[in-house]
């Protein structure tokens, strides 16, 4: 049983969680002071090199969402096979951990290739992926900030695609979308905070992401959003290092032989 049985259906919380959790998420981060001591960049660089208001990042996030929900919605009519979602038998955990781990691989594969095709034509890097870089300095709230084809073809055809080789159901698939959210967010927070979990347990993380953003690792660090296994096996991967600026905060420093 879960907190929202009886309100609402899992269908309706899968379509519109994630969305909710990544305002949620993305809000807190926004809130925050601005906390020089962690930060990746300075604040300064954000300014300089951040060529998009935030006024637009909003809209276009909201742009990519709104296509986001409309698709899941579609998927879940063309999956559900009651008109119910309580009469829906549900796996067991353990299952469901397969499923959500299955769904993570499949995600993790699906964006490592059609995001680094779109580094390497240059047609479609000029004219759909540059958008998501021009956010040079990463921030939450520009976590989804894409191109509408971009959002469309990366993540949520990725999502839909995890989404149905994992065979989960529609409310597996609340706690899946609501995690893979929390974690595209973190890893654009732009922040090294200690004792952050995504940090400890995954080596793809925001100072890993942050590489790929920096104008030289632009090739480097495709994967998202959880392992860097396609990164390691296609050659891809570059490590970093982590060095304290003398003002304050940190820098991730590329280390290529």
């Amino acid at each position: 049983m879960v907190f929202w049985e009886g309100y609402v259906s899992d269908e309706v919380m899968g379509t519109f969680a994630p969305i909710v959790v990544y305002w949620l998420y993305a809000g807190l981060y926004q809130l925050l002071p601005p906390l020089d001591n962690y930060r990746l960049h300075t604040r300064k660089e954000e300014d300089e090199k951040n060529v998009v208001p935030l006024a637009s990042v909003v809209k276009g996030v909201l742009l990519q969402q709104f296509f986001q929900a409309t698709v899941a919605h579609l998927l879940f009519l063309l999956t559900c096979k009651v008109t119910v979602s309580e009469n829906v038998v549900q796996p067991s955990i353990p299952v469901q951990i397969v499923q959500i781990i299955i769904a993570m691989l499949v995600m993790d594969t699906w964006q490592y290739f059609v995001h680094r095709y779109m580094h390497q034509n240059k047609f479609l890097y000029r004219h759909i992926h540059s958008q998501h870089h021009r956010l040079v300095v990463p921030y939450a709230i520009g976590a989804l900030y894409n191109h509408p084809l971009e959002g469309l073809l990366l993540d949520t055809f990725g999502g839909a695609l995890s989404f149905l080789v994992a065979g989960m159901t529609a409310r597996t698939s609340v706690i899946f979308f609501c995690f893979a959210v929390v974690k595209t967010v973190d890893d654009h927070c732009g922040l090294w905070l200690p004792g952050n979990i995504f940090h400890l347990f995954f080596q793809n993380n925001t100072a890993y992401h942050d590489i790929h953003h920096q104008l030289q690792g632009t090739k480097f660090n495709y994967s998202q959003p959880f392992f860097p296994i396609w990164d390691k096996l296609l050659g891809t991967y570059v490590p970093y290092r982590l060095v304290k600026r003398p003002e304050g905060g940190f820098e991730a420093r590329l280390m290529k032989d």
